[in-house]
């Protein structure tokens, strides 16, 4: 419980000194690091949990440690991107999005002391905990390729991405401004490793951006046919994968749409260099090799890795990532530490629908040991990717660990490796608003919308 129970004003400076008293202020039942999609529905779910058995958490018994000021909708900028709703729809500022009661703390996290139950922060507090929940997100490496961030930061290179928040309005705007050309590849670099995290510092793996039919190439594809522009314009992806996703079912559904829209798949084709003057890009190819392609028009996803204080710290596992039971989402080694979302070991694909998955295990699994009980709810890997292949369409991929579909639809509309325009609206209108009024407030459950999953209830 918490150490500040009794009011510290009833304790004097010959009783208590200050260090004691910042120590006291800063101790919390509930330690969350991250502020973002993982870290805010857990702050939300505890406490309804919680109150939902009578026993509701007190002021501060949750907090939350994050640095940012923004809270962002990172599926929307695949919107963006295309051309299907605006940049400022898809941020809000983070304290709004903290629930009441939970204790926010504007800093970041510097390094962990798990034996000791605390941690450091940039400003050089300590915060200790009885239980800590790690949700900090990843460390995108734009600097892992040079070249990529002066060409990100060149308005006239024609380089974008949507993962940086200051480039995704120009992805769409080198769109709709291209007048075709040679190779133009407006999502070059993509993975299909959506099951897999290569055992490297700073390696690909799955999201739900890096389809090579998802935003913003399709749509590219729509708007220049549509502009008369398809036919004098080539078109290449490039992937440092064997195939065009992870998954069988979808990656054959995938690579016949490829073949028929004349799109030139470039496979273990890892990007490692930008040359922005020249528009050139080099490629490492699996037999050690290296090729240089030109284009007109490039649209890059960057490494993703684990954050360095994660990456350097007692939790993290040989590779970086914090080290968690993947169906428990409990740490390995600590006992009283939980991780769930981008930075954690768990080897699924890491989009905002694992987490609605994620968030109920962890929680039911948190209060089980809390009450001193087994750990029984378990993950078993749910995650979705919406791949956006073309205006009006979308391929709704689901699947589970061992790359085995879970599809929520399919008895109603069909196998979902066909694309429909009910998935589409789902993306573009319902998942944005399900998000925000629902899902970092605790109450969305991915599939199974406002059912929450129960595996644990206090007796």
């Amino acid at each position: 419980m918490l150490l500040t129970r009794t009011p510290l004003s009833r304790f004097t400076s010959s009783t208590l000194s200050r260090q004691q008293i910042r120590l006291a202020s800063t101790h919390h039942r509930f330690l969350i690091v991250g502020g973002g999609t993982a870290g805010t529905t857990v702050a939300a779910q505890l406490q309804r949990a919680f109150k939902s058995e009578g026993r509701a958490l007190g002021e501060g018994e949750v907090a939350v440690v994050d640095g940012a000021e923004k809270h962002h909708y990172q599926p929307g900028w695949t919107l963006v991107g295309s051309g299907l709703a605006p940049l400022s729809n898809m941020s809000r500022p983070l304290a709004s999005l903290i629930p009441q009661g939970v204790k926010l703390y504007k800093q970041d996290v510097k390094t962990f002391e798990p034996e000791n139950n605390k941690v450091k922060t940039s400003g050089e507090d300590e915060i200790s905990y009885d239980y800590l929940i790690v949700a900090p997100g990843l460390k995108t490496s734009f600097a892992a390729i040079p070249g990529l961030t002066e060409a990100l930061q060149d308005p006239a290179s024609k380089v974008s991405t949507i993962y940086k928040e200051d480039s995704v309005e120009k992805v769409w705007r080198d769109i709709q401004g291209f007048e075709g050309g040679g190779r133009s590849s407006p999502n070059p670099l993509g993975s299909s490793s959506a099951l897999e995290r290569p055992r490297r510092s700073c390696g690909w793996y799955g999201s739900p951006l890096l389809g090579p039919f998802s935003a913003p190439s399709t749509p590219a594809l729509s708007q220049w046919k549509k502009d008369g522009k398809r036919e004098k314009t080539d078109i290449a992806f490039a992937t440092g994968g064997p195939a065009m996703f992870a998954v069988p079912k979808y990656a054959a559904a995938l690579e016949s749409l490829r073949k028929e829209r004349n799109v030139e798949g470039l496979f273990n084709h890892n990007l490692v260099k930008i040359d922005g003057k020249n528009k050139k890009a080099t490629f490492a190819k699996a037999d050690g090799t290296t090729v240089e392609e030109s284009y007109d028009l490039l649209h890059v996803t960057p490494p993703q890795c684990p954050p360095e204080f994660i990456k350097e710290s007692p939790l993290a596992d040989a590779a970086g990532w914090v080290s968690v039971n993947p169906s428990t989402t409990q740490h390995t080694k600590y006992p009283n530490v939980f991780s769930l979302g981008d930075a954690s070991s768990m080897p699924n694909s890491k989009t905002a629908a694992a987490i609605t998955a994620q968030a109920p295990v962890l929680v039911d699994n948190l209060r089980a040991l809390v009450d001193g009980k087994e750990l029984k709810a378990v993950y078993d890997g749910y995650a979705s990717c919406p791949l956006l292949t073309g205006h009006n369409e979308l391929m709704l991929a689901e699947f589970k660990y061992g790359g085995i579909p879970k599809e929520t639809f399919s008895r109603f509309v069909g196998s979902q490796d066909k694309p429909n325009a009910l998935f589409y609206y789902l993306k573009k209108d319902i998942f944005p608003f399900a998000y925000w009024n629902a899902f970092v407030k605790g109450i969305w459950f991915g599939p199974k919308a406002f059912l929450r999953p129960i595996a644990y209830m206090k007796e």
